[in-house]
Formats: C-alpha cells, structure tokens, sequence
C-alpha cells in the first residue's frame, strides 16, 4: 500500500482520477490522468492465482453495526476448525476501523511476519488462522483514519499477498456493517475467483432487520450469491433457571419472516450467552470450553445448514 496516497484522493477507478485538486503533488497523478488505471487491475489475475488454493469464500456481512457479527465469525471458524482437523480455516477481518478479531480469538499480541512468498497469518490453531490489521498497527488503541482508496488498497493487498498455505478449505472475511468501499472492494476482487458467497447476521428487531434488508439488496444487485441469515442474540436462556427470555421482541416476526419474504434461506438462530461475552474478551475457545451451552448447539446446527447450502451451490 502506497503511504504517499492523499487523503481526499478520488480512486483511480474515478473518472477524475489524477485531475482534481487533491491529486496535485501525488507521485500518481500522471499515470491516472493518463486513463491507465481505466484498464482492467492487473492485481486481479495475481488475486486469481493468491486464492486459487482456497475453496470457499464466505463474507459475514450485516447491515447493521452491534448485532455481533465479528463474534459470529469467530465461532464460525471455531466450529469448521473443531469439526474436521484435517480441513484448515482461515479468517480475514478487514473491519479496518474496527478489527476486534485478534482480541477474540486470543493472539492480540502477535506479530506479522513477511517471507519471499508474502505475508504469514497468524495460527490460532494447527488449522486456523487469521489476518487482519489489528497486527500492523503501533498500538491497541491506535485509531486507523483512512478514506476509501487506502481501504482498498489495504484489501487488495490482504487478498493478493497473504500466504494461507497450500490448501484453504474455507476462507472467512468478517466486513464492517454497512455497503460502503470495503464491500464493493471485496466483491469486485472476489468475483474473479470461484466460490464466494455470503452469510448475513442480524438481530429480531425491526431496527436491525430494515438494514439487513439493504444489505441483502445490495448483495442481489452485484451478483452476491446469499448462503442465508442468521439470527443472533434471538434469545436469553438463563444459565441457573433454564427459563428462556426475548432480550429483542420480534414484531415483524424476526429474521425467519424477513427471510421467506426476501427469498433467501434462513440459517438458524443464536441464542444469548453471558459466558461468549467473557471468553471473546479474554480470547477463550467457547465452542470447547462451553460444548453444552445452548449457544453452541445453535451455532453447530447453523454450520450443518450453512455447509449444505454451500454443496448445493
């Protein structure tokens, strides 16, 4: 990623590229007002060649931000990892602004290490790994303030220089809320690969669920196939009690209705657990450490659903 990009740079997709006022003193502006950066990216055939090795490609996207998405990734890929040791699982978090990832899965403190053959994940597990750029920044708390061109650069380059070995079962990228430049950016790049989709979470209420409803539009309109939707935090089942209890009430029917009015699969729904919110905070494995929990017996019964709709593809 060029550091020397200005902030307020318009993209070189843009048909102003390397004419406006912000592109004065970038050492790119030549070659983008020339109209060369109108060709097709040659990136995307190195793209092309980088995830050849990985059989699918899941987003987990929301329209909405809090209904636990990234916590929905890491189980995700805790469950694919636990169930089958001989398949490897890797997840790519490019919430750039946000990249909580490496705090839940417990590797915060780990460091990126780059070879001839491109940058290293980092190994949660033998056959679990992860990116994201929560592992280049300075400092924990250090805010990333970036406009989109340097967000898709930094996407770019994830998807075009990181090493995930040999063989990749199953490639998850955890997306910020919304249909901003980190999603089109992704769909643009994978769609000259095979084999990507998207699963979309959201919440019971009526709030969460008319953002989710965009984001589904937004997948229809640019050709991204929907494997369903999940919805979390459906439920609070008292630990001590058993009693069951709607934290979010479904007044719209929830998840499932929006599902069958939009035409799209319903995957499942996850109930809450206090016990999830300890363990991604202090990076614990809730799939091993809680088997039993009521929450994982969800999340086990939405990856059967969800590898099933896959092979059907």
């Amino acid at each position: 990623m060029d550091p020397n990009i200005p902030n307020h740079c318009p993209g070189t997709d843009s048909s102003s590229a390397g004419q406006v006022s912000a592109c004065q003193g970038c050492p790119n502006q030549n070659i983008c007002a020339s109209g060369v950066t109108q060709l097709p990216d040659p990136a995307l055939e190195v793209l092309k060649h980088r995830l050849s090795s990985v059989k699918y490609k899941i987003l987990v996207l929301s329209g909405k931000g809090g209904v636990g998405k990234s916590t929905f990734t890491s189980l995700l890929a805790r469950v694919l990892a636990n169930e089958n040791e001989q398949k490897n699982i890797g997840v790519l978090d490019v919430d750039i602004c946000g990249p909580s990832l490496p705090l839940v899965f417990g590797v915060q403190d780990e460091n990126i290490h780059q070879s001839g053959s491109g940058w290293s994940p980092v190994f949660v597990e033998e056959n679990l790994s992860i990116m994201s750029v929560g592992f280049l920044l300075e400092s924990k708390d250090d805010a990333v303030i970036w406009r989109g061109p340097k967000k898709n650069a930094m996407i770019k380059q994830f998807l075009t220089e990181v090493d995930w070995g040999d063989t990749l079962d199953y490639l998850i990228v955890d997306t910020p809320p919304g249909t901003s430049d980190e999603h089109l950016s992704l769909v643009q790049f994978l769609k000259s690969t095979d084999n990507f989709s998207a699963v979309v979470v959201t919440t019971p209420q009526e709030v969460s669920l008319l953002d989710v409803r965009k984001e589904l539009d937004f997948a229809r309109k640019v050709g991204l196939p929907v494997l369903g939707v999940v919805e979390n935090m459906s439920a609070f089942v008292c630990p001590k009690c058993k009693v069951t209890s709607e934290i979010f009430p479904k007044n719209t029917g929830g998840a499932a209705q929006m599902s069958y009015e939009m035409g799209v699969p319903f995957l499942g729904s996850v109930p809450l657990d206090p016990s999830l919110g300890q363990c991604c905070d202090e990076g614990v494995n809730f799939i091993q450490k809680y088997a039993r929990s009521p929450t994982v017996v969800a999340i086990k019964n939405i990856v059967e659903n969800l590898t099933r709709n896959l092979q059907s593809m």
